[in-house]
């Protein structure tokens, strides 16, 4: 059955979405056509939601139509799936502008047209883990074709990113730009901030006087079969800190799909603001909550294994935060954790700088800019 299905996507991807938009690409261009598309997700993913806010005043105003075209294909039936595919297809065939922030297979199902421009907003801060064509799992292996082939832009959050996804995504370098990242403007945002906290509060009434330690995890394997490392340690190191530390557990959506581990329902991102601590591993969230210049733990119990396996674009041993293996060093970490951030502070800026240099709250306005979608 899994083979099979594995032919019809290829069916699809290579030969019935190029002839539809073969079809409708002889059109012209619908000038101030802004596309917003996604796969991953049924609801507006974070990553573009900045800029399709700001794509929606423009809107009213009468400066362009958008078109969503937003699902989560992995809880669509096979028909509703070929219905948005044929939909997506004929609309961006003559599309002035597509915004998308991940993988997006239809985008590069045939050659687009010159006058459109595929803008990729990225999901992720920084450099941590392979990806892509640098990766050994994370392409699937009977997919032909070019990916990323079709993108105009893709935006980064600093210089340092650029050259390492020039080449694992077998792009030219000059179409990767660092503007910063267009959802990073939120974090900067001082009232969005503080309706995260009351948010959080609001909800988790428990959590009121204590201090706030997030553990936010990346996921092993693939979307398909991916597992969680650390669990029970981390749920040690919360009963041992219970007194003054309240624990939000935040298993990456993979994980949760297979089966509810976060105790917490409010996207990772939205935590930031009310966090003391995030503890993670390798998940590229670390970069996000740099920004806000608190402390940070790294738990990591399979680090060799992950390195050796995966593998990593910078030297993690480096990475200017307390590292820990074991419920108990994690525990202490985070007990310690607001004194050992002021004696780095010099060393976690400048490690900051490195990776989100470009992310200061004006990315999205510089990103209109280099597209040519300045007011």
């Amino acid at each position: 059955m899994f083979r099979i299905k594995q032919y019809i996507k290829m069916f699809l991807q290579n030969v019935l979405l190029p002839v539809i938009y073969f079809l409708f690409c002889h059109g012209p261009v619908r000038k101030g056509t802004v596309i917003f598309a996604d796969a991953h997700h049924a609801e507006m993913p974070f990553s573009m939601r900045r800029m399709y806010e700001e794509m929606k005043e423009r809107e009213a105003n009468g400066s362009c139509k958008v078109e969503l075209f937003i699902a989560d294909f992995g809880k669509l039936s096979f028909g509703a799936m070929v219905k948005y595919l044929l939909r997506f297809m004929r609309s961006y065939a003559t599309a002035e502008y597509v915004f998308i922030c991940d993988y997006f297979l239809p985008v590069a199902s045939c050659r687009k047209r010159q006058e459109t421009k595929v803008v990729q907003l990225w999901h992720s801060c920084g450099l941590m883990k392979k990806i892509a064509f640098d990766a050994s799992d994370d392409i699937p292996e009977n997919y032909r074709g070019n990916m990323f082939g079709n993108y105009s832009y893709l935006t980064m959050s600093a210089e340092i990113c650029v050259p390492v996804h020039a080449r694992a995504l077998h792009l030219p370098q000059e179409r990767i730009f660092a503007t910063g990242i267009s959802r990073t403007d939120y974090y900067f945002d001082e009232a969005w901030n503080r309706r995260c906290r009351e948010n959080f509060y609001r909800r988790y009434p428990r959590a009121a006087g204590k201090k706030i330690a997030l553990w936010a995890p990346t996921f092993r394997g693939n979307a398909a079969m991916p597992r969680l490392e650390g669990l029970s340690e981390v749920q040690c190191a919360a009963r041992e800190l219970e007194n003054e530390w309240y624990f939000v557990i935040k298993a990456h959506p993979h994980i949760d799909a297979h089966g509810m581990v976060s105790n917490c329902t409010i996207p990772t991102e939205e935590l930031f603001a009310a966090a003391d601590v995030l503890i993670t591993d390798y998940s590229s969230v670390l970069f996000d909550y740099l920004i806000y210049r608190k402390p940070a733990v790294l738990f990591a119990p399979d680090l060799a294994q992950y390195e050796t396996g995966r593998g990593f674009y910078i030297d993690y041993d480096r990475v200017p935060y307390p590292h820990t293996t074991t419920a108990e060093e994690l525990a202490e970490a985070v007990r310690s954790c607001g004194s050992w951030n002021e004696e780095h502070r010099a060393e976690t800026e400048q490690f900051r700088q490195i990776y989100t240099g470009a992310c200061d709250g004006a990315a999205t306005q510089r990103i209109l800019q280099l597209i040519g979608l300045q007011r």
